[in-house]
């Protein structure tokens, strides 16, 4: 299957989620320490926005992955920013073309194929951090934590931490299911619930 449909499914698991948030969640605290509920969706947001314009050849400068704004809308500005990073993925071209992840690393490229795959693997897990700050389902179809899961076996132990992009892996069981395979991998506790505010 093209890594793009992989990922389109990702993004709208994530959005059905995000269309259950109440303006009472987003003060929220979240799986990801860093961020409020508030936060979290707009790390969603500007990652979108991002994302597109590095498909479009001008995502190294900081300032395009930092901009999300979720105006009075969280869920609009999130279903603007699909639309968006959707339209810069769908050119056959983006496969290919060296994507710019500055994130990850000062001058660090991939091609397309591979940023697309990192961009379905932070949907499909922050699509969890949001349901279970809000204590809704997360129910992502096999093949897309499947997919998921081919990803973050590839994301190295360097760097992971406190105020990085992943956690330390965290241990659950071999014969745990795939969704909390995926999620202890990147040092999440799939049993975590949100504490009181």
């Amino acid at each position: 299957m093209d890594i793009r449909q992989l990922d389109r499914q990702a993004l709208l698991l994530t959005g059905k989620v995000v269309s259950q948030v109440k303006t009472h969640h987003l003060r929220l605290a979240t799986p990801c320490a860093d961020w409020t509920l508030y936060g979290l969706l707009r790390h969603l947001v500007s990652q979108n926005e991002g994302f597109a314009a590095s498909a479009r050849g001008a995502g190294e400068p900081w300032a395009v992955w930092r901009d999300g704004d979720l105006g009075d809308d969280p869920a609009g500005a999130y279903d603007a920013s699909v639309g968006e990073v959707t339209a810069a993925f769908a050119d056959d071209e983006v496969l290919e073309r060296r994507l710019a992840l500055p994130e990850v690393g000062e001058g660090f490229v991939v091609p397309g194929r591979i940023a697309i795959g990192f961009h379905l693997l932070d949907y499909v897990v922050h699509a969890w951090d949001v349901a279970a700050t809000i204590g809704a389902p997360w129910e992502p179809a096999a093949e897309l934590t499947d997919a998921a899961l081919r990803v973050a076996t590839r994301v190295p132990d360097e760097g992971r931490g406190a105020g990085a992009a992943f956690r330390r892996q965290i241990a659950v069981p071999d014969d745990a299911p795939v969704g909390d395979r995926l999620l202890a991998l990147l040092g999440r506790d799939p049993s975590w619930t949100p504490g009181p505010c």
